[in-house]
């Protein structure tokens, strides 16, 4: 069984709450972040829709939202 891919309609006659809204984390340049898969890094480029990482040995572009990274 899968996931759906968007989130479920909320009715306003339901008893149950809304899920909350997810926060989107901003970066900065030269911000320090610790990613799942590339370990730690430094952030060399910030778009709206994406951050530019340098992990070393390599440079990656991560979209939002970022799950798998987090600040340090």
């Amino acid at each position: 069984m899968t996931t759906p891919a968007r989130p479920r309609r909320h009715l306003a006659s339901s008893p149950f709450k809304t899920d909350p809204e997810p926060t989107i984390e901003e970066f900065a340049v030269d911000d320090l972040v610790s990613h799942d898969s590339y370990g730690m890094g430094r952030v060399v480029h910030v778009d709206l829709s994406a951050v530019t990482v340098d992990f070393g040995d390599r440079t990656v572009r991560i979209p939002t939202p970022f799950y798998k990274m987090s600040r340090l």
